[in-house]
């Protein structure tokens, strides 16, 4: 296993390196000269970019002085986030480079009528380069004038989707409603209001300016009851405290509930449901309460199987009147195979961030039965919201953070 791990390891690294050098050859090689200061300017920036990466995730993981990881969380993350956009533009802008070196060809004078042609090669950059003795460089070629134009457009477009994707994370999540019939609902519960908030991801970057926004985003939307449906936290409750203490103020007639997703456990779940519950959450582990007419059960996340604190579908819906309609709080949504075996109506699920960066929206399809929104599995519905805050990079593309209001509805309404 370790061997395994250690080869995976050395195959990320490689191709991490790998793909920086080629955005670094096509940045700063091909668009400065040999020995100046921007070159070296742009040595440095793609040195340390990756360095900060992995700073970053190796202080969050190995709990590292929470300044420490704050320091390193902002410029790590965000360059993993504008490396990538910044890829994929370098990789659409050699799509486009032969059609720019035509347009320059064609713009270039011709011969005049009757003169000689001689062909004179296009010199490689190197060739530029300041000589000592002899003077300055030559003229920038057209060889040159392009490198420098897809290399500019290619940065200003990478910047800009980052920049909007981390406005948009930023400026809170937006609120999302969706209509659930349920088939066993009665009608006096025809209407009822569930918020659900996945994905909040409080740590180093989202702290507790993000928080406020988020609580006032909910209890704006006068809900009945409100689930929390993990990965709440980033870190441990010594230093995140301050940052959940708005989670104070949520507000709904039939209370605030709570269960945990995998990062809890990557930062201490006993602790933490031990403290949303002094928050005045009510955390269901692996627990069922009656709420009016139907049944409200959460589950433990999968991640809690590690430590002997996973999911148990029989203590929380083993005993259970099956008349009666059912919402199962459950992280992942992998978990809805459980669901359909225990005549669950509606599983109410978050983890993956709609994909958050894409194209990452096809690595999570793929991993995830349902990514986003409603779907159903035989008699059970799963429900899947995107999440509020962001893993990671600060920064959402093509996946818009959500709270959604589920409003059940009573088939005989």
């Amino acid at each position: 296993m370790i061997v395994v791990f250690v080869l995976v390891a050395a195959a990320v690294l490689a191709a991490f390196a790998a793909l920086h050098y080629y955005a670094w050859r096509r940045l700063v090689r091909e668009t400065t000269a040999k020995g100046g200061w921007p070159r070296r300017t742009g040595t440095v920036v793609f040195v340390a970019g990756p360095v900060l990466v992995f700073a970053a995730l190796g202080a969050e993981r190995g709990g590292a002085p929470f300044l420490l990881q704050q320091v390193l969380a902002w410029p790590g993350f965000l360059w993993l986030a504008f490396a990538l956009y910044l890829l994929l533009a370098l990789l659409v802008g050699e799509v486009v480079r032969p059609l720019l070196r035509r347009v320059l060809e064609r713009k270039a004078p011709t011969a005049a009528k009757g003169a000689v042609s001689v062909r004179v090669p296009v010199p490689e950059l190197r060739d530029l380069d300041p000589v000592p003795g002899v003077g300055p460089a030559p003229a920038p070629t057209r060889r040159l004038v392009l490198a420098r134009t897809v290399g500019a457009a290619a940065t200003v477009a990478a910047a800009g989707v980052v920049g909007a994707g981390a406005y948009g994370v930023l400026n809170g999540p937006t609120v999302k409603r969706v209509t659930v019939p349920l088939a066993k609902l009665p009608r006096a519960a025809h209407g009822f209001r569930i918020a659900v908030v996945s994905d909040v991801h409080l740590g180093p970057v989202l702290g507790r300016g993000f928080a406020e926004r988020v609580v006032d985003t909910i209890n704006a939307t006068q809900p009945d009851l409100i689930a929390v449906v993990g990965d709440l936290v980033d870190g441990s409750v010594e230093d995140l405290a301050p940052a959940v203490a708005p989670l104070a103020r949520l507000s709904a007639r039939h209370g605030t509930y709570f269960v945990t997703g995998n990062h809890e456990y990557f930062s201490g779940a006993d602790p933490w449901v031990e403290h949303v519950r002094e928050l005045g959450l009510r955390p269901l582990e692996n627990a069922r309460v009656g709420i009016g007419a139907f049944d409200l059960a959460g589950v433990n996340d999968l991640a809690g199987e590690n430590y002997g604190e996973g999911p148990d579908y029989a203590k929380a819906l083993g005993d259970r009147d099956t008349s009666r309609a059912s919402v199962l709080l459950a992280h992942q949504p992998v978990m809805i195979h459980e669901a359909v075996k225990h005549s669950v109506d509606l599983q109410l699920s978050g983890h993956t961030h709609g994909g958050q960066l894409w194209p990452g929206n096809l690595v999570a399809a793929a991993s995830n039965p349902t990514l986003a929104g409603l779907d159903r599995y035989g008699d059970t519905q799963l429900y899947v919201s995107r999440g509020a805050g962001a893993w990671g990079p600060p920064v959402r593309v093509g996946a818009q953070s959500d709270i959604t209001v589920v409003q059940l509805a009573s088939k005989q309404a």
